[in-house]
Protein backbone atom coordinates (compact mmCIF):
# COMPACT_ATOMS: atom_id res chain seq x y z
CA UNK A 1 0.00 0.00 0.00
CA UNK A 2 1.31 3.41 -0.99
CA UNK A 3 0.50 6.45 1.20
CA UNK A 4 0.89 10.09 0.18
CA UNK A 5 0.77 12.95 2.70
CA UNK A 6 -0.75 16.13 1.26
CA UNK A 7 -0.91 19.49 2.99
CA UNK A 8 0.26 23.00 3.67
CA UNK A 9 2.83 24.42 6.09
CA UNK A 10 1.50 22.26 8.93
CA UNK A 11 2.31 19.17 6.87
CA UNK A 12 5.58 20.08 5.17
CA UNK A 13 6.98 21.43 8.45
CA UNK A 14 9.98 23.70 8.96
CA UNK A 15 13.64 22.87 9.44
CA UNK A 16 14.10 21.27 12.86
CA UNK A 17 10.57 19.81 13.03
CA UNK A 18 9.69 16.15 13.32
CA UNK A 19 6.38 16.75 11.42
CA UNK A 20 3.18 14.75 11.81
CA UNK A 21 4.34 12.81 8.75
CA UNK A 22 7.20 11.47 10.84
CA UNK A 23 4.73 10.48 13.57
CA UNK A 24 2.64 8.59 10.99
CA UNK A 25 5.74 6.83 9.67
CA UNK A 26 6.52 5.70 13.22
CA UNK A 27 2.92 4.55 13.65
CA UNK A 28 2.78 2.62 10.37
CA UNK A 29 6.08 0.93 11.11
CA UNK A 30 4.70 -0.25 14.43
CA UNK A 31 1.19 -1.29 13.37
CA UNK A 32 0.75 -1.82 9.63
CA UNK A 33 1.76 -5.46 9.61
CA UNK A 34 2.72 -5.66 5.96
CA UNK A 35 4.59 -3.90 3.18
CA UNK A 36 3.83 -0.26 2.60
CA UNK A 37 5.50 2.77 1.06
CA UNK A 38 5.33 6.53 1.60
CA UNK A 39 5.33 8.31 -1.75
CA UNK A 40 5.26 11.79 -3.24
CA UNK A 41 7.23 14.20 -5.42
CA UNK A 42 8.83 16.18 -2.56
CA UNK A 43 10.88 15.35 0.51
CA UNK A 44 12.07 18.69 1.95
CA UNK A 45 11.00 20.80 4.91
CA UNK A 46 10.75 24.60 4.79
CA UNK A 47 13.88 26.66 5.46
CA UNK A 48 12.57 29.72 7.31
CA UNK A 49 15.83 31.63 6.80
CA UNK A 50 15.89 31.13 3.04
CA UNK A 51 12.06 31.26 2.81
CA UNK A 52 12.20 28.21 0.55
CA UNK A 53 11.31 24.51 0.90
CA UNK A 54 14.92 23.42 0.50
CA UNK A 55 15.94 22.03 3.90
CA UNK A 56 16.52 18.38 4.76
CA UNK A 57 17.09 19.19 8.44
CA UNK A 58 14.45 17.04 10.13
CA UNK A 59 14.57 16.82 13.92
CA UNK A 60 15.43 13.13 13.68
CA UNK A 61 18.30 12.67 11.22
CA UNK A 62 17.43 8.97 11.26
CA UNK A 63 14.14 9.68 9.46
CA UNK A 64 14.95 7.75 6.27
CA UNK A 65 14.85 9.45 2.88
CA UNK A 66 12.31 7.00 1.50
CA UNK A 67 9.83 7.91 4.28
CA UNK A 68 10.15 11.69 3.83
CA UNK A 69 8.13 11.80 0.60
CA UNK A 70 5.09 14.10 0.43
CA UNK A 71 3.04 16.56 -1.60
CA UNK A 72 2.96 19.53 0.75
CA UNK A 73 4.03 23.15 0.56
CA UNK A 74 4.42 26.15 2.81
CA UNK A 75 1.67 28.56 1.76
CA UNK A 76 -0.06 26.04 -0.52
CA UNK A 77 -3.69 24.99 -0.24
CA UNK A 78 -6.45 23.21 -2.16
CA UNK A 79 -6.18 26.00 -4.74
CA UNK A 80 -2.52 25.23 -5.41
CA UNK A 81 -2.47 21.45 -5.08
CA UNK A 82 -5.61 20.55 -7.05
CA UNK A 83 -3.76 20.91 -10.39
CA UNK A 84 -0.72 19.06 -9.02
CA UNK A 85 -2.33 16.03 -7.40
CA UNK A 86 -3.15 14.16 -10.60
CA UNK A 87 0.43 14.06 -11.92
CA UNK A 88 1.76 13.33 -8.41
CA UNK A 89 -0.64 10.42 -7.91
CA UNK A 90 0.12 9.06 -11.36
CA UNK A 91 3.89 9.17 -10.89
CA UNK A 92 3.82 7.70 -7.38
CA UNK A 93 0.94 5.23 -7.94
CA UNK A 94 -0.53 6.37 -4.62
CA UNK A 95 -3.26 4.24 -3.05
CA UNK A 96 -4.21 6.42 -0.04
CA UNK A 97 -4.02 10.20 0.32
CA UNK A 98 -3.90 11.71 3.81
CA UNK A 99 -4.86 15.34 3.27
CA UNK A 100 -4.77 18.36 5.59
CA UNK A 101 -5.59 21.58 3.71
CA UNK A 102 -7.79 24.66 3.86
CA UNK A 103 -6.36 27.15 6.32
CA UNK A 104 -4.11 28.85 3.76
CA UNK A 105 -6.96 29.03 1.23
CA UNK A 106 -9.35 30.65 3.68
CA UNK A 107 -6.70 32.96 5.08
CA UNK A 108 -5.33 34.32 1.83
CA UNK A 109 -7.05 33.12 -1.34
CA UNK A 110 -10.66 31.92 -1.33
CA UNK A 111 -13.76 31.93 0.83
CA UNK A 112 -15.46 28.81 2.12
CA UNK A 113 -17.54 28.12 -1.00
CA UNK A 114 -14.66 28.43 -3.45
CA UNK A 115 -12.32 26.50 -1.17
CA UNK A 116 -14.84 23.65 -1.06
CA UNK A 117 -15.09 23.77 -4.86
CA UNK A 118 -11.31 23.42 -5.07
CA UNK A 119 -11.44 20.46 -2.68
CA UNK A 120 -13.95 18.78 -5.01
CA UNK A 121 -11.69 19.56 -7.95
CA UNK A 122 -8.76 18.00 -6.07
CA UNK A 123 -10.75 14.80 -5.51
CA UNK A 124 -11.75 14.66 -9.17
CA UNK A 125 -8.17 15.22 -10.38
CA UNK A 126 -6.81 12.46 -8.14
CA UNK A 127 -9.50 10.03 -9.31
CA UNK A 128 -8.97 10.87 -12.96
CA UNK A 129 -5.52 9.34 -12.62
CA UNK A 130 -6.25 6.62 -10.02
CA UNK A 131 -9.97 5.74 -10.12
CA UNK A 132 -9.68 3.51 -7.05
CA UNK A 133 -7.74 5.89 -4.86
CA UNK A 134 -8.79 6.31 -1.21
CA UNK A 135 -8.59 9.60 0.67
CA UNK A 136 -8.79 10.75 4.28
CA UNK A 137 -9.50 14.48 4.56
CA UNK A 138 -8.83 16.55 7.67
CA UNK A 139 -11.05 19.58 8.43
CA UNK A 140 -9.35 22.89 9.17
CA UNK A 141 -8.04 22.51 12.70
CA UNK A 142 -8.13 25.09 15.52
CA UNK A 143 -5.83 28.07 15.02
CA UNK A 144 -5.25 31.41 16.71
CA UNK A 145 -6.79 33.51 13.94
CA UNK A 146 -10.08 31.64 14.21
CA UNK A 147 -10.01 32.31 17.96
CA UNK A 148 -9.52 36.05 17.51
CA UNK A 149 -11.34 36.81 14.24
CA UNK A 150 -15.06 35.98 14.26
CA UNK A 151 -15.67 36.38 10.50
CA UNK A 152 -12.70 34.11 9.77
CA UNK A 153 -13.94 31.59 12.34
CA UNK A 154 -17.30 31.58 10.54
CA UNK A 155 -15.56 30.87 7.23
CA UNK A 156 -13.64 27.99 8.80
CA UNK A 157 -16.83 26.53 10.26
CA UNK A 158 -18.66 26.90 6.96
CA UNK A 159 -15.84 25.28 5.00
CA UNK A 160 -15.68 22.36 7.41
CA UNK A 161 -19.40 21.81 6.87
CA UNK A 162 -18.93 21.91 3.10
CA UNK A 163 -15.96 19.54 3.28
CA UNK A 164 -18.06 17.04 5.26
CA UNK A 165 -20.79 17.35 2.63
CA UNK A 166 -18.27 16.76 -0.16
CA UNK A 167 -17.06 13.60 1.55
CA UNK A 168 -20.63 12.36 1.93
CA UNK A 169 -21.57 13.28 -1.65
CA UNK A 170 -18.48 11.99 -3.41
CA UNK A 171 -17.47 8.85 -1.52
CA UNK A 172 -17.99 5.71 -3.57
CA UNK A 173 -17.42 2.02 -3.02
CA UNK A 174 -14.67 2.07 -5.62
CA UNK A 175 -12.98 5.21 -4.26
CA UNK A 176 -14.00 5.77 -0.64
CA UNK A 177 -13.49 9.06 1.17
CA UNK A 178 -13.24 9.52 4.92
CA UNK A 179 -13.41 12.63 7.07
CA UNK A 180 -10.88 12.64 9.89
CA UNK A 181 -12.06 14.05 13.19
CA UNK A 182 -11.13 17.62 13.95
CA UNK A 183 -9.02 17.17 17.11
CA UNK A 184 -11.46 18.17 19.87
CA UNK A 185 -8.76 18.56 22.51
CA UNK A 186 -6.39 20.52 20.26
CA UNK A 187 -5.27 23.64 22.15
CA UNK A 188 -3.48 26.30 20.14
CA UNK A 189 -1.44 27.50 23.13
CA UNK A 190 -0.30 23.97 23.95
CA UNK A 191 -0.22 22.08 20.66
CA UNK A 192 1.38 24.73 18.41
CA UNK A 193 4.52 26.82 18.57
CA UNK A 194 2.92 29.97 17.12
CA UNK A 195 -0.85 29.52 17.31
CA UNK A 196 -0.99 27.70 13.97
CA UNK A 197 1.85 25.24 13.33
CA UNK A 198 1.96 22.07 15.41
CA UNK A 199 4.68 21.41 17.94
CA UNK A 200 5.48 17.87 19.10
CA UNK A 201 2.18 17.35 20.93
CA UNK A 202 0.25 18.84 18.02
CA UNK A 203 2.01 16.55 15.57
CA UNK A 204 0.93 13.56 17.64
CA UNK A 205 -2.66 14.79 17.76
CA UNK A 206 -2.85 15.20 13.98
CA UNK A 207 -1.21 11.86 13.28
CA UNK A 208 -3.48 10.27 15.86
CA UNK A 209 -6.64 11.44 14.11
CA UNK A 210 -5.49 10.10 10.76
CA UNK A 211 -4.41 6.83 12.38
CA UNK A 212 -7.73 6.46 14.19
CA UNK A 213 -9.90 6.80 11.11
CA UNK A 214 -7.65 4.52 9.03
CA UNK A 215 -7.88 1.84 11.70
CA UNK A 216 -11.55 2.20 12.55
CA UNK A 217 -12.93 2.47 9.02
CA UNK A 218 -10.53 0.41 6.93
CA UNK A 219 -8.64 -1.76 9.42
CA UNK A 220 -5.33 -0.16 8.45
CA UNK A 221 -2.73 -0.08 11.21
CA UNK A 222 -3.78 -0.09 14.83
CA UNK A 223 -4.55 2.26 17.72
CA UNK A 224 -2.25 5.26 17.87
CA UNK A 225 0.23 5.37 20.75
CA UNK A 226 2.11 8.67 21.06
CA UNK A 227 4.38 7.17 23.71
CA UNK A 228 6.11 5.07 21.03
CA UNK A 229 8.49 7.93 20.26
CA UNK A 230 8.03 10.24 23.24
CA UNK A 231 11.74 10.07 24.04
CA UNK A 232 12.47 11.76 20.72
CA UNK A 233 10.09 14.69 21.25
CA UNK A 234 11.36 18.19 21.50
Amino acid sequence: MRFMFVGDSMTIGRAGDYTWRYRMWQHLNATFGGPYKIVGPRCEVFDTFASEPTSHDYADPGFPDHARRHLAGWGEGWYHLAPLVGPAVRAAKADVLLVSLGLIDLGFYTGAEDTAANARRFIAEARATRPGIRMVLMPVIPNVRAQDDEPFAAEVARFNELLAKAVADLSTEASPLLLAARPSSYEVHHDTYDGTHPNASGEHRLAGEFAAVLHQAWGIGGPYRPDRDRDRDR
